[in-house]
């Protein structure tokens, strides 16, 4: 199957790269023309065959916006538009009015994975029209992990973030934990050796998770943490999650406390906060900032 795919950042590029080792065309476009393989978004158009698919991995926002007013421009009716990146749901609403009033289908992506999604694959959570998402399947089967799980169609356009939303306003809460546990244990004298106490959860018992294991591979790699100033940015979605639980009458307090006690980090140096980015920086790639500033 052919797809145009805009932005080929940390997660984009591994997906382009992804989805050609399992066969497909993908003709990629980046404002980097070092990671681009075409020079403009007119390019990528006019080399995809109709109807065209084309996926947007940028930040969103004002940046996916942009795309999507360019995009909606240059495709025709019966083409679709799938944003991959964390939009907000909200946003998708108005993005597939907009769209449809051409014709232009669209399709709202939620896409777990990070840096590590190429190898591993990415979970995928879709919202849209039944036939647009089936039309599409071939590329997200590519994309998911081996196996049966990995990829829903989650309901109609929204769905999809929504869902990426949830999961990753319960992320916030699962990091918290640790955070706590870690700053907890470092703390007391009779605990001489964290990391191994880290390492020993990761066979047998109930807490064993993938963020555990990228805790130890953080903690492998800085026994302390002590590289890391305690500071970690909010990215959205755990604040959108938040606001979602009022509108709906949900009661959510430990992933509201997550997202608070992200606040901390940005006023003292907070030890639990260095847990925190460094676990960001091992799913995702984020940046961290250094102790020394």
């Amino acid at each position: 199957m052919q797809i145009g795919l805009v932005g080929l950042g940390k997660m984009g590029g591994n997906m382009r790269e992804r989805l050609r080792n399992a066969g497909h065309t993908v003709v990629g476009y980046d404002t980097n023309p070092e990671r681009a393989d075409v020079d403009s978004l007119v390019e990528l158009v006019d080399q995809l065959e109709r109807p065209r698919a084309v996926w947007v991995m940028v930040p969103a926002g004002g940046a996916t916006q942009h795309v999507i007013d360019q995009l909606a421009a240059l495709l025709k009716p019966g083409d679709t538009v799938i944003d991959g990146g964390n939009s907000r749901w909200t946003d998708d609403e108005r993005h597939a009015e907009d769209l449809g009033k051409r014709g232009i289908n669209f399709v709202d992506a939620g896409v777990s994975g990070g840096v590590w999604g190429l190898k591993n694959g990415y979970a995928l959570m879709v919202g849209g029209d039944k036939e647009t998402v089936e039309d599409l399947e071939p590329i997200f089967d590519a994309l998911k992990p081996d196996g049966p799980y990995g990829y829903v169609h989650a309901g109609r356009v929204g769905a999809g973030h929504f869902s990426k939303m949830v999961h990753n306003g319960i992320e916030y809460a699962m990091m918290q934990a640790y955070a706590e546990g870690w700053e907890l244990l470092e703390k007391v004298d009779s605990v001489d050796n964290v990391r191994e106490v880290f390492r020993s959860w990761q066979q047998g018992t109930v807490i064993r998770s993938w963020l555990l294991d990228l805790a130890v591979n953080a903690l492998d790699d800085d026994h302390h943490l002590e590289k890391l100033r305690g500071y970690a940015e909010d990215s959205g979605e755990g604040r959108w999650t938040v606001e979602a639980a009022i509108d709906n009458a949900v009661p959510m307090p430990a992933i509201t406390a997550s997202l608070f006690a992200r606040f901390a980090s940005r006023q003292d140096d907070s030890p639990q906060m260095k847990m925190i980015a460094a676990l960001r920086n091992q799913f995702g790639g984020h940046a961290v900032e250094s102790a020394e500033k």
